[in-house]
């Protein structure tokens, strides 16, 4: 559908009716026009003449007071009904007919009454006056049928949207609509894929369809997405494009690029259409967000699902494993072996055993972690008798590794979760035998870290490769290339989760010494008690 021309063009969506108001007014007025027509002009001369007749109709009854009155209805009609032009030339015939055959001298154009000229002056002035009220009253209609025209396209259009759930759905429509309403031609380019603002853009949807631009056009487009702002015709930017391209924004970012042409490479917008096309590309931005939040909830479901049923497998695996386990502790722990390689064999059984039965803890306090169920009961806690009680469960686990402790008595005691600190201290005493070098030593030291302390537990592997220190407690995260291999990626998690619990935080850095990885317990200030209680 073509445009009304200018100074407002109505694009009125097909079935669409006009306003009434509107309908009205451009149905008592007609359609405006700039200068004279041939049927305003045929119209006027036979009003002009029907007046006439009449007037010689009264005169001859002798009623001539108010025969010029009668030449206003040509007047009003011309300059209502068909502009200036005609209006001023049908006041001056309509004058002259008034003055040729009422006024004295009769059948002359003379005026021996000067009163009579004033009558000639109301008939032009009237003229003027009418066509004026009359271009001033059909601008007004056609301003608020085209604004009635555009109000209904953009409700229309939203009304459509409403139902789009699908991002490819809405660039067919976008383009599909907007060709329709302004006749012409639309193309939609987006990313591959959604989110990735690198990815070159690719030609979603047009009218008519086609899948390429060429170079020029596609650089501009790129530019228009890559600056959220207009290229093309009419903007400061790509001028030479025969594509006007607006990038279709959603959250103040562009998310695709929206292309209006013509065949003619004339200028596909005139001034009226291209607020109409804004508003259009806001209900899209505004639709497009709407997509954009559904797509994260729904990943967020799937997340959130993921995780339910990791934490139900964890808690099944870790309770079904439990009780089972326990038995063959207890029966392992109750065996008394005859020979050496009978004690041999228990020892290593045993072993398997513990390592199991500390992977299974691992699950269940992991479950703990992320449920939300942990509980802790802080009290004053001696790291010296923390870090023995560690050293002691793990004597198996160590094995030839020597072991240093650095831990200095008349350090302050800490207000820690018995339990809690005991698992940190066993993973991470664990994860540094396990780990570092083969028979090398495991050293834990405890220093004094600003207002607070520090406990380090250090090892003598190949360290951390850099910048994953903060991978590392990711749950089941093992890197490759690093001394951070094998294993099931939950000890150093669990260290984290019980630390914050505590208050506390823990960090993984390289040895400044020398090789290998140290992992550090950040005690607070406000977790340390004086052994007098002073503190």
């Amino acid at each position: 559908m073509s445009a009304l021309p200018d100074p407002a063009p109505s694009l009125v969506p097909p079935g669409r009716r006009r306003a009434p108001l509107a309908g009205a007014l451009v149905s008592a007025f007609g359609p405006a026009r700039e200068g004279s027509s041939a049927t305003g002009w045929l119209v006027s001369l036979v009003l002009i003449a029907v007046v006439t007749a009449g007037g010689e109709t009264l005169a001859a009854h002798g009623n001539d007071a108010d025969i010029s009155m009668l030449y206003l209805i040509p007047v009003i009609y011309a300059g209502t009904r068909h502009g200036l032009g005609t209006g001023l030339a049908t006041g001056l015939v309509a004058a002259l007919a008034y003055d040729f055959f009422f006024v004295p001298p009769l059948y002359s154009l003379l005026v021996a009454d000067p009163s009579h000229v004033l009558s000639m002056v109301i008939l032009i002035g009237t003229a003027v006056v009418c066509s004026q009220l009359g271009g001033q009253v059909r601008r007004q209609a056609r301003l608020a049928q085209a604004n009635a025209d555009r109000n209904g396209a953009i409700a229309g259009f939203a009304r459509l949207l409403m139902g789009i759930n699908r991002r490819e759905d809405l660039w067919a429509l976008l383009a599909r609509e907007i060709a329709r309403l302004l006749d012409v031609r639309t193309v939609v380019l987006a990313p591959d894929m959604p989110g990735e603002s690198g990815r070159r853009l690719v030609v979603k949807a047009a009218v008519p369809a086609f899948d390429r631009l060429d170079l020029i056009d596609g650089v501009a487009a790129r530019w228009a997405y890559d600056t959220a702002r207009p290229t093309g015709p009419g903007s400061d930017a790509m001028a030479v494009s025969e594509w006007q391209f607006i990038p279709v924004l959603g959250g103040n970012v562009a998310h695709a690029v929206f292309g209006v042409g013509r065949e003619d490479a004339r200028m596909a917008l005139t001034g009226a259409q291209e607020p109409l096309l804004a508003s259009l590309l806001d209900q899209a931005g505004l639709a497009l967000a709407r997509i954009a939040a559904e797509e994260d909830m729904l990943a967020l479901g799937k997340v959130q699902e993921r995780d339910r049923l990791r934490a139900a497998l964890l808690s099944s695996i870790g309770h079904d494993l439990r009780t089972p386990l326990t038995t063959v502790l207890g029966m392992l722990r109750a065996i008394r072996p005859e020979t050496a390689r009978q004690q041999a064999q228990l020892d290593s059984a045993r072993g398997e055993a513990e390592r199991l039965d500390r992977f299974v803890a691992n699950l269940i306090d992991m479950v703990r972690i992320e449920t939300g169920g942990l509980e802790r009961a802080l009290e004053p806690v001696d790291l010296n008798e923390a870090v023995t009680a560690a050293l002691d469960d793990l004597r198996r686990v160590l094995g030839a590794h020597p072991v240093i402790v650095e831990v200095a008595r008349d350090l302050p005691l800490v207000m820690a979760d018995p339990v809690l600190l005991h698992h940190c201290l066993i993973n991470l005493v664990d994860n540094a035998a396990k780990h570092g070098r083969a028979d090398g030593p495991v050293t834990l030291r405890a220093r004094p870290a600003g207002e607070g302390l520090a406990l380090a537990v250090l090892d003598e592997g190949p360290g951390i490769v850099a910048g994953e220190e903060q991978r590392v407690f990711g749950m089941f995260t093992r890197l490759e290339g690093s001394d951070r291999r094998g294993g099931t990626g939950l000890g150093l998690a669990i260290v984290k989760g019980f630390a914050q619990a505590m208050g506390m935080e823990v960090a993984a850095a390289n040895r400044a010494e020398g090789k290998g990885a140290a992992f550090t317990l950040l005690i607070p200030s406000e977790n340390l008690r004086q052994v007098d209680g002073a503190g």
